[in-house]
């Protein structure tokens, strides 16, 4: 399944984006992360609305891929900047193509905060 969010923000140097996006700034980016401890330059582990999981982080063309490397529905999401729309966008996808219908919402849930923390940060 994907879940995605974006909003528009003019001329974002994706440097500064992927400045930004790293482990340990994860619990001021998005409220469904708590906490945030990074034992690497891209990598840690997390406690979020699903519990304890370790995080890898990726440096990818337009921003940056983090991935729950233990979860067993393959959560991983993006935070990208698409430059010809100026768009910032939170894309999160698991394996499943059917999914309890409680779960489906806190995906929902976590991508509307990445997207509310990304605004904000971007604002400051």
């Amino acid at each position: 399944m994907e879940f995605s969010r974006e909003f528009h923000y003019p001329a974002l140097d994706i440097r500064d984006l992927k400045g930004m996006l790293t482990v340990g700034d994860l619990p001021q980016l998005c409220a469904s992360i708590v906490s945030a401890t990074p034992s690497g330059e891209n990598q840690g582990d997390i406690y979020c609305v699903w519990g304890a999981f370790s995080v890898r982080r990726d440096e990818i063309r337009n921003g940056v891929r983090y991935a729950l490397t233990e979860c067993p529905h393959a959560l991983a999401w993006t935070v990208t900047y698409d430059e010809a729309c100026e768009n910032v966008i939170v894309h999160c996808t698991i394996d499943k193509t059917h999914e309890d219908p409680d779960f489906v919402e806190s995906i929902h849930t976590f991508v509307s905060d990445w997207s509310d923390g990304m605004r904000r940060a971007l604002q400051r």
